[in-house]
């Protein structure tokens, strides 16, 4: 989904997400380091403390990867980080995610690294082993306690969960209109009928009053750069469940179901992991490889506990079509650097799992196709043009247009749909094109970086609406390699590449893709081929799921995963022209 990698971030609050504490272990000099594992740090920002995990993994060879876990912003998260490096001497890796770096040496008495975190400032941090982490007791506040954050536009239903164990007590927060669960809360305190607490991920701190009967909470809502909420929790004796997902496949399944994992021959350390579902029977089937949106993406495409691709792959699997979906490298359990890859090293990804596709005999390897929802809609027809291994291509809300076009399209469909004025449009739409084209002109990064530094002065940012201290963060995440890739590419010139039959289709409520200007782009790319079919369904959104307006707030909110019609239209096409 190009929603979580480009310009719109601009028109939102961006997290910093930086972390985590302390304790030993037995004293080491360094030499015998095993530097392997979980290293923990605390980093202390302007707004307050945050930890951070950095797990390393050590490969074959002896070199050595790791991701990055912000523990009290993004629980269970993992970025990939680039250029690291650990040893007995020191600790090294850069964030291109986030224009952040680190480089620590080791301390025997300390036995951690110590060194600078540097995201437009220099902070201290120091990792080292984790240790148990003991939490004091927080007494009368057990319980679920369920309340609403409403500041005029969209109300947030929030959900405290609070439990004292010998561990001490444990408090978390669920957004549960967001389907943001488990969110991690800090410093949570109690003086007399006084209590407060803090929400690092959303840089929120909260103090409230309890009332006589101890079961009401009522306080105040507090986060830079917004209006203070006024929020009350009232302790129930009801157990929050998480969202109703009701099209999520369940088990025992008509078909088989295989983890795999196959090799990238033309990417050193790539090992994509996923998930290979095949119908009953002797086959041989034809098949799908299911292709993900941008950012990192697990096999199931997970977002808001919407599994999209599990969905999918149930539904064709089902009607007699194998389906391979994978794991994006650098995530979940597949092998590789995310964050240094652009959309041709995911296109050289995909083609990989064509050509281990091919190998499986109860594959036809004549009626293999590609399925590219998103920025998987840009890969797919990379693979495909002029490749007679590629049988069909179904494009799920996939570009038409120049990158560039699509950013500007989506960040002004997204301030419409939030209610900007027509003043505040026209704003946007004279300076995104000037974003844009200062990152899409530059050389490399450095130059890149030096444009919007210059262009994104404090008048700027203001109409923007981002606050000047995220000014580096912003300009971090728009100088990437897959970024200023992403403003460059031109799908027709490749869609014109593209002789294979095509269904390409986007709803009417997506806002991220524009379905006009995008559908006619693909239209016009395909132009000399003689099988393709073209459709904007009526009430769809992004994800594909029944929608109201196709605000992105909505995605979470609504039950369906993937509606019925877009499954049936989709297995329908293909089995008219590729099963027996």
């Amino acid at each position: 989904m190009f929603l979580s990698r480009h310009l719109f971030m601009l028109l939102s609050s961006v997290l910093i997400a930086f972390v985590i504490a302390s304790c030993a272990g037995a004293s080491d000099d360094g030499d015998n380091l095993d530097p392997a594992g979980d290293w923990q740090g605390i980093l202390s920002t302007p707004q307050g403390d945050l930890r951070l995990l950095i797990t390393a993994t050590q490969a074959p060879d002896g070199t050595h990867s790791a991701v990055l876990e912000s523990l009290d912003q993004a629980p269970g998260q993992k970025i990939p980080v680039s250029g690291f490096s650990i040893d007995a001497h020191g600790m090294t890796f850069t964030i291109d995610a986030i224009g952040a770096s680190y480089s620590g040496t080791w301390n025997t008495d300390s036995q951690g690294y110590e060194g600078t975190f540097s995201q437009g400032m220099d902070l201290p941090l120091t990792f080292v082993r984790p240790g148990e982490a003991s939490l004091p007791v927080i007494a009368g506040m057990d319980g679920v306690w369920q309340g609403v954050l409403d500041r005029g536009d969209t109300p947030l239903e929030l959900v405290l969960n609070i439990e004292t164990t010998e561990a001490g007590t444990q408090i978390t927060l669920d957004s549960v209109s967001q389907a943001a669960y488990g969110i991690p809360v800090t410093n949570l305190a109690r003086d007399g009928s006084t209590v407060s607490f803090q929400v690092p991920a959303a840089n929120v701190r909260y103090a409230g009053e309890l009332d006589a009967s101890g079961d009401i909470l009522a306080g105040d809502w507090t986060r830079p750069d917004f209006p203070d909420a006024r929020v009350s929790f009232q302790r129930s004796a009801d157990t929050v469940t998480g969202p109703n997902r009701p099209q999520t496949p369940q088990a025992p399944f008509p078909y088989s179901a295989e983890d795999v994992r196959f090799d990238n021959p033309a990417a050193e350390g790539v090992t994509l992991a996923g998930t290979l579902t095949v119908p009953p029977g002797d086959g041989p089937f034809p098949a799908v490889i299911l292709i993900s949106g941008s950012g990192p993406q697990d096999r199931d495409e997970t977002v808001w506990t919407h599994r999209p691709f599990a969905v999918i792959a149930d539904h064709l699997s089902r009607n007699g079509i194998a389906v391979l979906r994978y794991d994006d490298r650098g995530f979940g359990e597949s092998t590789g650097d995310f964050a240094a890859s652009t959309s041709m090293d995911f296109a050289s990804d995909t083609a990989a799992a064509l050509a281990w596709l091919k190998t499986r005999p109860e594959i036809d390897g004549g009626s293999i196709g590609l399925v590219g929802h998103s920025e998987g809609g840009l890969i797919a027809p990379v693979v495909a043009a002029d490749n007679s291994d590629v049988a069909f291509l179904v494009l799920l809300a996939g570009p038409g247009t120049t990158g560039e076009q699509i950013i500007f399209d989506q960040s002004l469909a997204a301030a419409r749909a939030a209610g900007q004025s027509e003043a505040q449009l026209d704003t946007l739409a004279d300076l995104i094109p000037q974003i844009t084209g200062a990152v899409r002109d530059a050389a490399d990064a450095a130059a890149a970086r030096a444009a919007l530094d210059a262009l994104l002065t404090d008048e700027v940012l203001a109409q923007l609406g981002i606050v000047p201290a995220q000014k580096n963060l912003v300009i971090g995440q728009n100088v990437r390699a897959w970024y200023r890739a992403f403003l460059r590419h031109d799908p027709a010139l490749w869609l014109a590449q593209v002789d294979q039959p095509v269904l390409a289709v986007n709803g009417s409520l997506d806002i991220q893709v524009v379905p006009g200007a995008n559908l006619t782009g693909i239209e016009a790319g395909l132009s000399g081929n003689d099988d393709v079919t073209i459709l904007e369904l009526e009430g769809l959104n992004h994800m594909f799921q029944t929608a109201e307006t196709g605000e992105v707030a909505e995605y979470a909110r609504i039950e369906e995963t993937f509606a019925p019609s877009a499954l049936e239209l989709i297995t329908d096409w293909i089995t008219t022209r590729f099963a027996e």
